[in-house]
């Protein structure tokens, strides 16, 4: 099946699927948190309303990773609370977040990465992956075992490279714009910021 161009497998359609009953998956005109301008938005706060369905995205996610023993999962606030929390019960390992503090990720409220931890990072969507960078610099500042990092949706249209393992329940690469380049059909679109 071809889907905003590009084909999908049956685990791609149930994600889809998912995103479309919760209303997470947003047709208008948005901007991104990038700054960036794009037509398709993937709110997912709008699924984590179903715990149901995050502990199905969780599961699905968890079924990608090759690596299954993980002490340690980290999730920068607020996209990736949710899932993370959710990925961490069903692994049955410890779960911290990554606040936001003068808009920078920063660790806080005592939470600590232990030196024998096998940590793994859980964000909801990845466009051009600042605030995926910015938990892996708080991270390698702790001498543990970083295993990797996951996404939920990952919508990148260029090549991301952390330097860790990254992989997606979910890769779409939906077009998007500077704002003095959006196409004819969105300029006449209020553009709106919805958050993630």
């Amino acid at each position: 099946m071809l889907f905003f161009g590009f084909f999908m497998d049956a685990r791609d359609k149930e994600v889809i699927t998912i995103f479309e009953e919760t209303n997470a998956l947003l047709k208008g005109h948005f901007i991104l948190r990038s700054g960036l301008r794009s037509e398709y938005f993937f709110q997912c706060a709008q699924v984590c309303q179903y715990l149901d369905k995050v502990s199905r995205l969780a599961e699905l996610l968890i079924e990608k990773l090759v690596y299954k023993k993980i002490d340690l999962v980290v999730a920068p606030a607020m996209g990736g609370l949710v899932i993370g929390q959710e990925v961490a019960r069903q692994l049955g390992a410890r779960f911290i977040f990554l606040e936001k503090v003068n808009d920078r990720l920063a660790l806080r409220r005592n939470f600590l990465i232990h030196p024998q931890n096998r940590v793994l990072l859980v964000e909801d969507v990845v466009t051009k992956g600042g605030r995926v960078m910015e938990a892996i610099q708080i991270i390698d500042q702790h001498p543990c075992d970083f295993l990797g990092a996951v996404s939920l949706v990952d919508r990148s249209t260029e090549p991301l490279n952390f330097g860790i393992p990254f992989t997606s329940l979910l890769k779409m690469n939906f077009p998007t714009y500077q704002a003095d380049q959006v196409p004819k059909h969105l300029q006449n679109i209020p553009a709106t910021k919805p958050g993630s």
